[in-house]
């Protein structure tokens, strides 16, 4: 192995290795999260980013003759493409700005990764509207610092050149706490930057040659032969059925046994209503979910279907498509609107509003760039606005947007359900679509949204002390209240919400709250404010009791 160059060979397995890595650590990184919600998600987002480049590496490595060209496409369309959430995004575009520079030579050596660092750093920048210190950026840049002075002082020996890079990126990622006030108060670290750590130093192992399983075939979804035959299925298997519960099955109970569903298919449903869970998924083992799900209760209404086999033209069920909640119409219009959504109550009524394509998602699920270009694909219209209703989900919709030639898209940022709501409300179809944009931009100004969930650990939030199990009211710009009873918890929310601005008050109730406590928190908010207007309505969302708007 020679010290002072690495060719496509190594590289391609460098990066399956440190794919590989921060696969093992997603959940920790996961718990990373700054506020103690049950839906961190940067190390499952920053996985399945690198996984989607993963897969296509390793199918690239099955093959003997390996280019370094062929080898940096594979890694930047498949990060661009699998990016999920921001952490996934921004580290997609480190791994584009990394390949652009280097994708003409066949093998690479200190001066070239280097200057390869630079341009990564200046790619993901570039892809932030408002870059943070103490974040996932900090941390890379930090380490390309570093590469350009070893580079410049002469080191030769890459083994030397990369630990050094590493060590030192280490030490940035123990300085985010100082760079982000909350990242101290939580007494965590960025979780971004660590998922970047490990993706290094599981690059590292590989170049020392440590052995490291970079077998992706169980992760690819289905076997090279059906790929070669079908490569726009992922998964053979459309498995449907209804569990009988026997026994309690709560939020934490939900997110489990989604989780199970997620890692070993996709297009998940996991619907809570009463004593009975309506599921759904695509796999390639159907076994799997029907003995994962024997073990919550009684199975009835079994539908398992091969889409392989329906694939010769005939019509399939609308959740066949990743992501999506209902059929698409297909006729040309010339505005449409993508959604993305969780929640059989607010799925409706988005739709009652008129968005024509449900990406199912939100907290618990950040959808990929990639399901943002499925749904982009099927809308047939000029005009496309994107509603990401999360913070965690708008680069993705922009960076669809970027790769997308045919259609004008037009993201409008909202961060919550809440304003996603009211920026479909506002559009006008007599207005033109950039002035349409600038009114929905303008509205969702006016909306402030909290939401009701749990505390998954112990820690001090905004100077509140917060336990495991506690019931949490998270606003715009941090948390608003905690208790031990989520209607107390959401009551006192609301009431932080409330100013003499406000007019309307819109609660969406969860899949966890009953029909009566929701009208409960009705009562409540509706005593304690008679002059606004209040509309209850049930969402269906899991994970949150309780969604709240107040314009």
């Amino acid at each position: 192995m020679s010290n002072t160059t690495i060719d496509a060979s190594l590289l391609a397995r460098m990066f399956l290795s440190g794919a590989r890595n921060l696969e093992t650590k997603k959940e920790w990184i996961n718990e990373l999260n700054v506020f103690p919600v049950p839906d961190g998600d940067t190390g499952t987002n920053m996985t399945m980013t690198i996984m989607s480049a993963a897969k296509d590496v390793s199918s690239l490595m099955s093959t003997n003759d390996i280019e370094m060209r062929s080898l940096c496409k594979a890694i930047s369309s498949g990060s661009l493409r699998g990016a999920r959430g921001n952490s996934g995004v921004i580290l997609s575009q480190l791994l584009r700005g990394f390949c652009k520079s280097i994708q003409d030579s066949e093998q690479v050596d200190i001066k070239q990764i280097s200057e390869a660092t630079i341009k990564a750093v200046e790619t993901a920048y570039k892809a932030v509207m408002k870059p943070k210190e103490g974040t996932i950026l900090t941390v890379a840049k930090g380490m390309s610092d570093k590469a350009v002075e070893l580079a410049g002082n002469g080191c030769d020996d890459l083994e030397e050149f990369i630990t050094g890079i590493i060590n030192y990126g280490d030490e940035v990622l123990a300085r985010t706490p100082d760079m982000l006030p909350v990242l101290k108060q939580a007494g965590v670290v960025d979780s971004g930057g660590q998922g970047l750590m490990e993706v290094m130093k599981g690059a590292l192992d590989a170049f020392l040659g440590k052995e490291v399983s970079l077998d992706f075939s169980a992760e690819s979804g289905s076997s090279t032969e059906a790929e070669e035959a079908e490569p726009e299925l992922k998964y053979t298997y459309n498995a449907e059925f209804i569990i009988s519960l026997h026994k309690t099955f709560n939020v934490k109970t939900q997110m489990d046994l989604t989780a199970f569903l997620e890692s070993i298919g996709d297009s998940i449903a996991c619907v809570v209503d009463g004593d009975i869970v309506k599921v759904h998924v695509n796999t390639n083992d159907p076994g799997l979910a029907v003995q994962k799900a024997l073990t919550y209760g009684e199975l009835s209404s079994i539908k398992i279907d091969n889409m392989r086999l329906e694939h010769d033209g005939k019509s399939k069920n609308p959740s066949d498509a990743a992501g999506a909640t209902d059929e698409v119409p297909m006729e040309h219009k010339d505005v449409a609107f993508i959604a993305v959504s969780v929640g059989d109550g607010i799925n409706e009524i988005f739709k009652s509003l008129g968005v024509d394509y449900i990406i199912e998602g939100g907290q618990t699920m950040n959808p990929s760039t990639e399901d943002m270009l499925n749904a982009i694909d099927k809308v047939n219209a000029d005009t496309i606005y994107i509603l990401p209703n999360n913070k965690n989900i708008i680069m993705a919709a922009n960076q669809a947007k970027s790769m997308t030639e045919d259609k004008k898209i037009i993201v409008i940022p909202t961060k919550t359900v809440p304003q996603g709501i009211t920026a479909v409300i506002n559009y006008v179809p007599d207005m033109n679509p950039d002035d349409n944009a600038a009114t929905m931009e303008c509205e969702i100004k006016n909306v402030s949204t909290g939401q009701v969930t749990y505390a998954v650990r112990d820690t001090v939030i905004d100077d509140m002390e917060i336990h495991q199990g506690d019931y949490m009211g998270i606003g715009d710009q941090g948390i608003l209240s905690v208790g031990r009873n989520y209607i107390d918890t959401a009551f006192e929310m609301i009431r932080d919400m409330i100013d003499d601005d406000k007019e309307i008050i819109s609660i969406y109730y969860g899949a966890e709250i009953t029909e009566d406590e929701a009208n409960t928190l009705n009562e409540l908010v509706q005593e304690a404010f008679p002059n606004v207007d209040v509309d209850l309505q049930y969402g269906g969302q899991p994970i949150y009791y309780f969604i709240v708007s107040a314009e």
